[in-house]
């Protein structure tokens, strides 16, 4: 296998998490046998310092002529608490899904029982827990027109869909949960919302294409509570842009973590792997941030390529360590290992060159190697 991979670093703790998925990716190449070529490019609050533009069109130009892109964060506070400026980051992120027509989020949600602790969950509802959210990402309310009056007392944002928009999305939902549990959750607001009836009338038709697949249905509000009553219910969540985007960072929470939960985004013009979390820039340049988010995206990005054994053994890898007590501050504050250790001790797991049966004490502190 020999793959082109566009690595955009972003910023904040993006580079510090996106250089240990890379490392990772170097470790899954050598060991298989792939070639894997790392481009970097610019995008975020560092190619607005240093270009001027939130998106470079060379950063464009790398992406279309990528196989895959690997991305870290982007966000900067001198951007975030000044709403009106008039460059930001998330511009950036917002013109190349558009530009790689990047319609679909994928985000899973798995449940870590050595974990359970950090949840605000009780243990008996995150048992069995296992989900993944299929977000509509080119359309709705984030893409449509934007007014604002001139005297500054109004504003509005249109939320249009298409049937062809919620088609695309809706088959490649059913479509995994084939492969899962075969039920798909649509999530709208169909009671209110003319585009969220728009979306009930397409799934149900596409709905039809899949008979072994079971199709529910709940409002947006229910689906916010369902997911803390009862998270396990759910298989396949089918959303629109805006409902998704707030739901997938609630089901965050399931995790323990914002740090462990991967994405990608797919679509006609080529697909990106990130971790769901932001440039977080209070932990940036400690080495302290959570790899784990970044390292299972790029294990997406190894299913995406169809190099399923090497996604599994990252998977593996990545429990291991937590199961072992490998973990990064954000887990536990006082006996916490570094980003760069976290990345090391993956990359050796995934070469074969750590037992996988250890004891505590056989470990010295924040080293990879076994003694």
């Amino acid at each position: 296998m020999e793959k082109n991979i566009t690595v955009i670093l972003g910023d904040g703790i993006g580079p510090e998490v996106t250089r240990q998925a890379v490392k990772i990716l170097e470790a899954i190449a050598s060991h298989y046998h792939y070639h894997f070529h790392f481009r970097y490019a610019l995008m975020g609050a560092d190619a607005i310092d240093k270009t001027g533009s939130p998106l470079p069109d060379e950063t464009i130009e790398a992406c279309l002529n990528s196989d895959a892109i690997l991305f870290g964060a982007i966000g900067h506070p001198k951007y975030d608490n000044d709403p009106a400026a008039k460059v930001r980051p998330e511009q950036g992120l917002l013109k190349l899904r558009k530009s790689l027509q990047l319609f679909a989020n994928i985000r899973p949600v798995t449940h870590y029982p050595s974990l359970q602790h950090l949840s605000p969950l009780k243990a008996a509802l995150l048992e069995g827990v296992d989900m993944v959210i299929y977000r509509e990402l080119t359309g709705g309310i984030y893409f449509g027109e934007k007014t604002i009056s001139e005297d500054g007392q109004q504003a509005s944002d249109n939320c249009v869909y298409s049937i062809s928009e919620i088609e695309r999305i809706a088959h490649l939902a059913f479509q995994a949960a084939r492969n899962r549990r075969k039920k798909v959750t649509l999530v709208d607001k169909a009671n209110v919302l003319e585009t969220s009836r728009l979306w009930r009338k397409a799934v149900k038709a596409i709905g039809e294409q899949y008979p072994d697949v079971t199709l529910d249905f709940l409002f947006v509000d229910n689906a916010a509570m369902q997911l803390i009553l009862n998270p396990r219910q759910f298989d396949v969540v089918l959303t629109e842009n805006m409902f998704g985007d707030i739901l997938s960072d609630e089901a965050s929470v399931l995790a323990g973590s914002l740090g462990l939960l991967p994405s990608a985004s797919v679509g006609n013009g080529g697909a990106l792997f990130e971790p769901i979390h932001g440039s977080y820039h209070d932990a940036a340049g400690k080495d302290i941030a959570n790899p784990l988010g970044a390292i299972l995206s790029a294990a997406m990005l190894l299913d995406h390529f169809g190099a399923h054994e090497a996604a599994s053994k990252v998977r593996m890898a990545v429990q291991w360590t937590l199961e072992n007590g490998f973990v990064t501050k954000d887990i536990d504050p006082v006996n916490f290992y570094f980003t760069s250790t976290i990345g090391e001790l993956i990359a050796d797991v995934v070469q074969d060159k750590i037992p996988l049966e250890l004891h505590a004490e056989n470990i010295r502190l924040r080293k990879s190697t076994i003694i």
